[in-house]
């Protein structure tokens, strides 16, 4: 493949496009390139979950010309292979107090070679890296600092969304940055590269603060079983919620799960939650009345072996479950892992515990944009042309046929695929080496041996 030349523009996705996760995006102009994302997803495969990393080949070949890679917030599928890549790319790694912070504990925990260039960078600030000039903008998204990207060239400015969606009340953090968007409109903008997640949906995703209301009422319902609360981990706002939620009820918030207790502690330390004075170890889960406790926890998608999964076995050596409990999925079910999650729904519910999930209530909202949120920032931003990334290809081409409607030229990419931008409208002109490789070492979903319970008081 050739050089993007000093009249040119390209993108390249190595990851994220035609499938949910593992988002990778590079921007070429004038010889130089710079990466927005490295993140990670997972394959089932015989009760185990492999993590997946891109294939950075490409990007491995050009570390010379790459100027940085940019991480626009801190979800597993953005950021989560950066410390398993960056000895490949050998370049400044730019990420927001919260997004550095988790990177700091992955990287404690994970065995790199050499030390990472981490330059922490403040939100809605601006940044010269090479030929680019980068402005950040803050977008809402379920999880805090967030960050949308104007990519600047001399030959014209790139929209990069990240994941966002309109909520005017998200609850922790600022709400999208909507009047930076709308000035976004006096700049040369030659495209959005956008999130297409929900682009299939005629619906914008509900508020964080109506969600919190309506979990108030639904758990003020529960008088004296225990209730267990499940959510992704880095859904600050929500785990916001449920600690301010047990506290209502007086109830003894318990903090289950690594990557949840990892990301409470990087939300403490960039000051997004306070300390909890009534939170109790999990050790002491069995020494309290079913009525003063709340479970908050990961484990939605029914991973084998994850803690969920081992408390719906009774497998778990501090914490079961018994009749009239209530176990409530703040979550959306992951495409790909709805035989998992019916498989975990199944077991806790043979044990009459109540289960209670998207399918059934209002319990959870999306972090991604709708068709209206999408046709909203476009109206603000006035793109030349969109090209769809992050998603199924059926949600990137019911986010082209958005772009039809209007009036916008699109181009659905693939992973691998070179798009040039500019001169434009936008095109692919060749595809070069992409792929999926497993992180070294890491797979989960292994039973672990079974443990004596805690006798209970």
């Amino acid at each position: 493949m050739r050089e993007p030349g000093p009249r040119e523009l390209f993108f390249v996705p190595l990851g994220g496009s035609g499938e949910i996760g593992m988002n990778l995006n590079l921007y070429g102009h004038d010889g130089r390139w710079l990466m927005i994302d490295c993140g990670i997803t997972f394959e089932q495969e015989d009760g185990v979950t492999h993590v997946l990393m891109p294939n950075v080949r490409f990007a491995h070949k050009r570390r010379k010309q790459l100027e940085a890679l940019v991480i626009t917030h801190a979800h597993e599928d953005h950021l989560g292979a950066v410390v398993h890549l960056w000895d490949q790319l050998q370049c400044p790694v730019y990420a927001t107090p919260f997004a550095a912070a988790v990177l700091r504990r992955k990287i404690g925990e994970a065995d790199i070679e050499g030390d990472l260039d981490l330059r922490i960078i403040d939100c809605s600030t601006s940044l010269e890296l090479g030929p680019f000039t980068l402005e950040f903008v803050d977008v809402t998204h379920s999880t805090v600092e967030s960050q949308a990207i104007l990519v600047g060239t001399p030959v014209g400015t790139v929209l990069h969304t990240g994941d966002f969606k309109l909520d005017p009340d998200p609850l922790v953090g600022p709400a999208t940055d909507l009047a930076a968007l709308g000035k976004a409109a006096d700049r040369n903008i030659v495209a959005a590269i956008s999130d297409s997640t929900n682009a299939t949906k005629d619906v914008s995703s509900r508020s964080e603060a109506e969600l919190r209301d309506a979990l108030v009422q639904r758990l003020e319902r529960v008088k004296t079983g225990r209730i267990a609360v499940a959510c992704f981990s880095s859904n600050i706002a929500r785990i916001d919620t449920f600690i301010r939620m047990a506290a209502h009820l007086e109830r003894h918030p318990v903090l289950l799960g690594r990557s949840l207790r990892r990301m409470v502690g990087c939300a403490r330390e960039t000051e997004y939650l306070s300390e909890s004075e009534t939170e109790i170890e999990v050790r002491d889960f069995g020494y309290l009345p079913p009525s003063k406790l709340m479970l908050i926890c990961t484990g939605t998608q029914g991973e084998p072996g994850s803690a969920m999964d081992r408390i719906s076995r009774d497998d778990h050596r501090d914490i079961s479950f018994e009749r009239g409990d209530l176990v409530l999925f703040s979550s959306k079910i992951i495409p790909g892992n709805e035989d998992g999650v019916q498989r975990l729904h199944s077991q806790l519910r043979s044990r009459s515990v109540e289960v209670v999930s998207e399918k059934e209530e209002f319990v959870h909202v999306s972090g991604h944009p709708g068709r209206p949120e999408l046709r909203r920032v476009y109206q603000l931003a006035q793109p030349a042309s969109i090209v769809p990334v992050h998603g199924e290809e059926r949600h990137m081409t019911a986010h082209a046929e958005l772009a039809t409607e209007m009036g916008l030229p699109s181009v659905v990419p693939f992973n691998g695929a070179v798009v040039q931008l500019v001169p434009g409208p936008p095109k692919i002109i060749d595809k070069v080496e992409h792929g999926r490789t497993r992180v070294p070492g890491r797979e989960s979903g292994r039973r672990p041996p079974s443990g004596k319970k805690r006798r209970r008081s």
